[in-house]
């Protein structure tokens, strides 16, 4: 069975399709949106090696033309040197403005090969057929593509949405277990900004999902992009609402930089601590009950997630350093940190004038914590 979501933004519109066995039929799921029986597709080696041979049968099935870049796994290709790869690659295949291109892989192809299209002769459309947990639940949605600076995590980037998102829930079985748990951050995420019964449900289901439960793990995502297509419909551009979707990630960005965006620390184990931070400054500044936070830490300790400034392999750098790096997020203004806090689980707000003594006290007790271990 295929679940249908719609992300309902005018001439912008697009569906969310989410289901066992999408890939093998994708080319005729993308064929009613191609102009000419043409398409570019972008990929990496890890990918390639589990998932394309699937997509290209299909197409060769559809009789679509394809070609094929295969680029370097990993966060370090989210890069001006990539961008400038992928784009030049698409001029050499003679990309028009009309044509459509692919991008199959997780949450760094998607993010890579979405900004490529909307620079490409000024912007061209894309399919995101997302192939880790993470993209089917966050990146792939909501049109938000880039890539990193040394300064700092996306901060160079586009709103550009896709016309059309593949989840296949059959390709997550290929996933490493690390990385499909590190996916799973940004699931507990929408339970713990704005459906309480749904961290309730993560909490009973969370395992079998792990596990490789395809009802649960169909429900997790299709509940997941339900949350953010509401949110994105309301709020495109991230000027209210969809800054809520950055719970955790003020404090994870933070932390991804400071580990050099390597497998030291995954985009969505970032997440996971940064979400624990996040609770735990809202705890001490008063606004919820210590329940809240440690009922958020057993959650995460249970699905053997990262929680802790001391689960992070290395050294980092002191809390100034830290709020130093937080303050390169893209989510400034006029100098002031944004921090997505929490009344109580299910029940995130955006947080402009922040105590940063808590918020430095938070992050020295927790590097403090990791020097006695």
């Amino acid at each position: 069975m295929v679940e249908k979501l719609h992300v309902a933004l005018g001439a912008r519109s697009y569906d969310i399709l989410i289901g066992g066995g999408l890939l093998a039929g994708s080319a005729e799921l993308i064929s009613p949106i191609l102009s000419r029986k043409s398409i570019r597709i972008v990929t990496d080696k890890n990918v390639a090696a589990h998932h394309l041979d699937g997509l290209l049968a299909s197409c060769e099935a559809a009789k679509i033309d394809t070609q094929v870049l295969v680029l370097e796994p990993g966060e370090a290709t989210k890069s001006w040197a990539a961008l400038q790869e992928v784009v030049e690659w698409f001029l050499a295949e003679k990309v028009e403005r009309d044509d459509l291109v692919v991008a199959l892989g997780g949450g760094v192809i998607g993010d890579l090969v979405g900004f490529a299209a909307a620079i490409l002769r000024r912007g061209v459309e894309f399919v995101q057929i997302p192939t880790s947990l993470l993209a089917q639940v966050d990146s792939s949605v909501g049109g938000k593509t880039g890539i990193n600076s040394p300064h700092g995590k996306n901060l160079v980037g586009a709103f550009h949405q896709p016309r059309l998102v593949i989840a296949d829930i059959d390709v997550l079985g290929t996933l490493h277990a690390r990385d499909f748990i590190s996916g799973y951050g940004e699931v507990v995420k929408y339970g713990l900004l704005g459906d309480a019964a749904f961290f309730g449900w993560l909490e009973q289901n969370g395992p079998a999902l792990a596990e490789g439960d395809a009802a649960a793990r169909t429900y997790a995502v299709k509940r997941s992009c339900q949350m953010k297509a509401e949110i994105v419909a309301r709020d495109e551009k991230e000027r209210g609402d969809r800054a809520l979707l950055n719970l955790g990630h003020t404090f994870g960005h933070a932390l991804e930089a400071a580990t050099g965006y390597s497998d030291r620390l995954l985009h969505g184990e970032g997440v996971a601590v940064g979400c624990a931070l996040a609770f735990e400054t809202s705890q001490r500044l008063g606004l919820c009950s210590q329940e809240a936070p440690s009922r958020v830490r057993a959650h995460l300790a249970k699905m053997g997630m990262k929680v802790d400034l001391a689960d992070i392999p290395g050294d980092l750098p002191d809390a100034d350093g830290l709020l130093e790096l937080m303050a390169q997020d893209k989510k400034v203004k006029a100098g002031q940190l944004t921090f997505i806090l929490a009344r109580d689980i299910g029940d995130a707000f955006v947080a402009n004038d922040v105590d940063l003594g808590v918020v430095r006290s938070v992050l020295s007790d927790g590097l403090r914590a990791g020097k006695k271990t």
